[in-house]
């Protein structure tokens, strides 16, 4: 029976320490895959560590951050108005003030002065506001302020067919309370609106 004891004392001491020796891998073991990996892959002095890669990557406030503004339209330059000149001759087709003084209907020279009309109006230019004087042979019989509508912002600002280049357009306004003179010189637009007498 001393031998049956034995035995089994041993039988099991191997197969405790086998089971042992079977879950503790070799260091052997342990080196060869990271040996293996490394010769299928060769190392890439550009490649960074995982650790580095997580470091270069911003977070997502980061990337949804400030911005360079967009690029933005010029905004327009200071309008050039024409000096002095005559700006043609138009038909009045009833009475109308000009500057408070009433004319009767007929044919005027329409002259162009350099003398600004200071609008009240909050972003209007001085420069396009003029005044300009109404003439009858070589006399002087009124003058009323026009709007000057440059060239280049013409069609910024046109909804009624404009006169032909060079020529005029006299119209009656809806409810025939002004009388709108219209004059297109070298592409500009010279308004005038005249009250009825």
């Amino acid at each position: 029976m001393k031998q049956f004891v034995i035995a089994g004392t041993l039988a099991g001491a191997l197969a405790v320490g086998g089971t042992a020796l079977a879950q503790t891998p070799a260091p052997a073991a342990k080196a060869a895959p990271a040996a293996k990996s490394a010769e299928a892959k060769p190392a890439d002095p550009a490649e960074k560590p995982p650790a580095a890669r997580a470091q270069t990557k911003k977070a997502p406030a980061e990337q949804a951050g400030h911005e360079a503004p967009k690029a933005q339209p010029n905004t327009a330059a200071e309008p050039e108005a024409p000096g002095a000149m005559a700006l043609g001759t138009v038909r009045l087709p009833k009475g109308v003030k000009l500057d408070g003084k009433e004319i009767a209907a007929g044919s005027y020279q329409v002259r162009l002065t350099a003398d600004e009309a200071k609008p009240d109006a909050k972003g209007s230019s001085e420069k396009l506001e003029r005044w300009v004087e109404f003439l009858k042979g070589t006399n002087v019989v009124g003058r009323e302020v026009v709007s000057i509508v440059p060239a280049n912002e013409a069609k910024l600002v046109q909804k009624d067919a404009p006169p032909p280049s060079g020529g005029s357009k006299v119209e009656v306004l809806k409810g025939g309370d002004y009388v709108r003179v219209w004059i297109n010189k070298a592409g500009n637009y010279y308004l005038v609106h005249l009250p009825n007498s």
